[in-house]
Formats: C-alpha cells, structure tokens, sequence
C-alpha cells in the first residue's frame, strides 16, 4: 500500500524549497522503504536547487541520510525490515567492467530504485537527489543504497557518512593512500576538507596542514586534528606547505574547493613524485592550464576522489566502528540539528560558512 508522507523539495531553479506531501510506492523487487531518522544538509543538494546538477526539477532533496529498513521488495536478502541502515549512492552493480575487474568503487553502473516517487497533489513524478531523497519521512531506494551498520551509532552522526564526511575521509585513505609518517595538506576546510584531516590523521599521517581563507575553519580543522594552519588569504599557501615540510612540499595534497586557483595551489605545494587528490567539485565551465613540463617534470600522481573511492559495505561499518570505539569523533561534524522545516534557513547558514553541517533530525 502506498504512503503518503512529508518531504522538502525543490520545485524550480534557485525557488525556495517547500515542504509537500509525497507518495511513496511499496517497494518493488531489488527495492526498500527506509524510514529516515536524520539527513544532513549537503552542498550538493544546494547544487541541486540551485539547477547546478541538472534541471529534472522538483527534486527531492537530500541524500546523507540514516534510518531503519520498514520493508523491502521480492528478491532482497542483504538487508530486513528492522535494520538500521546508512544510505548510500553508490550501489554496485557486480557486472559493469569496473566491479568484474575487482574495482567496485569505481561502479560505472550503480543502482537506485525503479520506481518514482510522486507529488500526492499532482502525481507529478520527482528525482530524488543522488538518487536517494531522504529529507523525507521516508523515501523508496534500491535495495543495494541501504547499508547495514551498529544500531548503537547516533543517526545524526552515522548519515553524514552517506556523502560529504566519507568524501573527505575516503579522498585520504582510499584515493590519496596516506600512511604513517606521511605529510599532507588540506586545502579548503569544509566538511568534506575537515573529513579529509580527520581521515589523515586516522591513517597516522605525521604533519597535517589545513589551508583556508577562514580562520574560524581554520580553528575547527586544527580541533579534528590538523597539526599547522594556513591562512591563505594573508600567507601564499604554497610557499608556507614548503616551508612547513622542509622545503619540500607535502607527500599528499587534498584539495576540497574545487577551483582552478586552488588546484594549481595543491599541485606546486605537494612534493616530488607527491600526489594531489581533486575531492572538491568543479562547476562546468572552469577550466585549469598548467604547464605539461611541470606536469612531466614533477612526476607523482594527480588523481580525482570520486565519493571518497569507497564501498559503502567495506567503509561504512568500519568507520562507524572507529566512531564506536572513540576514535573517529562524527559528533564534531554536526553543527546543529534542525526540522525538516528549516532546510532553507540551513542553506542560508551554508553560505555564511559557520556551519559544517546542519542536520535534520525526524
């Protein structure tokens, strides 16, 4: 039986989002219906409502989200009505090229479910954000976006896996493969850049340097644990990572803004046969220019971190387990909670840059 429930969407370009009835369908085979507990409000779902993804509006807004399985379609088996689940887009498919060469974090061919959920005012059909659309009571997903962690993690804390904190620590760990003893820096300190300096530091990287234009952002990166700070607003940013490693460079740069001034910064500030790793996202008209020689003459890597390079059913119980045993602090990441109500007021506080993340709680 279809249910009708509360959800933010957004109906046009830059409009307002509003609160609408939404219809939920009964999942279908290989899909579940999550009953969600809390959801963070994520840039991309700005980049949604702001027509920056694409303009399959009304979008159903929100995708870092936790909640508990209420049911789930024909032919299901990893998880049950009752399981409390994190959400995730990337939902391998075990047959594309990437996952039978045993690279499923690379899925060129992830699923969501089949069916669409509508407006209950007028059947009009909506795409739910990265496939997920979980500022909602509850939301419809493929069965393989629901993966099962230890009830005893908070939802506040555990959803926020579901995207920008995984992003951050993956872009680290997986992508940037930083190890003991390592020097790294982190340009742009967010929550995605924050994760990054958290997963830096999980993995027992020796100097942790944050670079930002905020010394509020500044203080919170260094409280999650980076060892230096960079204002780059008063100090070029390359030449302090030098100076602050020897006059060599950084082993790993992470760069989270996403822009061609930053990402040349991240690629001289690194040293050689260093690795820069791109997490942060490009609009699409930017475009960067660097000198092939250096590129040559530098040696190393330039990688991109899509989603942290994770798999959800690796990473996911994992970090919740670190997080579990008062190693890897997710509470620090949550800037406030709110209702589904205040979605909006939560993007504006987005771009005053005083909050890492504002999370809806239902």
């Amino acid at each position: 039986m279809a249910q009708e429930v509360r959800g933010v969407i957004a109906p046009g370009k830059n409009e307002p989002v509003r609160i609408e009835t939404i219809v939920v369908p009964d999942p279908g085979p290989g899909e579940a219906v999550v009953k969600v507990q809390a959801c963070g409000v994520c840039h991309t779902d700005l980049h949604y409502k702001q027509g920056g993804i694409n303009d399959d509006f009304p979008f159903l807004l929100g995708h870092e989200a936790a909640g508990v399985v209420e049911s789930v379609g024909a032919g299901v088996t990893d998880v049950a009505p009752g399981d409390f689940v994190i959400l995730n887009w990337r939902a391998v498919c075990g047959n594309c090229r990437a996952c039978r060469r045993g690279r499923p974090w690379y899925c060129f061919s992830t699923h969501n479910a089949t069916q669409k959920m509508t407006l209950a005012s007028t059947g009009q059909e909506l795409s739910p954000a990265l496939g997920i659309g979980a500022f909602a009571e509850k939301t419809l997903v493929a069965a393989g976006q629901c993966t099962k962690v230890d009830p005893a993690a908070a939802p506040a804390v555990a959803g926020l896996l579901g995207c920008g904190v995984m992003a951050g620590i993956g872009a680290a760990i997986n992508t940037g493969n930083v190890g003991r003893g390592d020097s790294v820096a982190v340009i742009g300190c967010g929550g995605v850049g924050d994760a990054a300096i958290a997963g830096s530091r999980l993995a027992g990287a020796e100097k942790i340097i944050a670079v930002d234009i905020d010394d509020r952002k500044l203080t919170t990166a260094k409280s999650i644990g980076a060892t230096h700070t960079v204002n780059s607003k008063d100090t070029d940013p390359v030449e302090a990572i030098r100076e602050l490693t020897g006059g060599f460079g950084a082993d790993v740069v992470i760069e989270a803004v996403g822009r061609p001034e930053t990402y040349k910064q991240a690629f001289y500030a690194r040293d050689l046969a260093g690795t820069v790793v791109l997490v942060g996202v490009p609009t699409p008209e930017m475009k960067l220019e660097l000198p092939l020689l250096d590129v040559f003459g530098r040696g190393g890597s330039l990688k991109s971190s899509w989603y942290g390079d994770c798999l959800p059913s690796r990473d996911f119980p994992m970090l919740i387990n670190l997080y579990l045993q008062g190693r890897l602090d997710l509470e620090a990441f949550v800037t406030e909670t709110i209702g589904l109500d205040d979605v909006e007021k939560a993007f504006e506080r987005m771009h005053g840059g005083d909050v890492l993340r504002s999370v809806v709680v239902l």
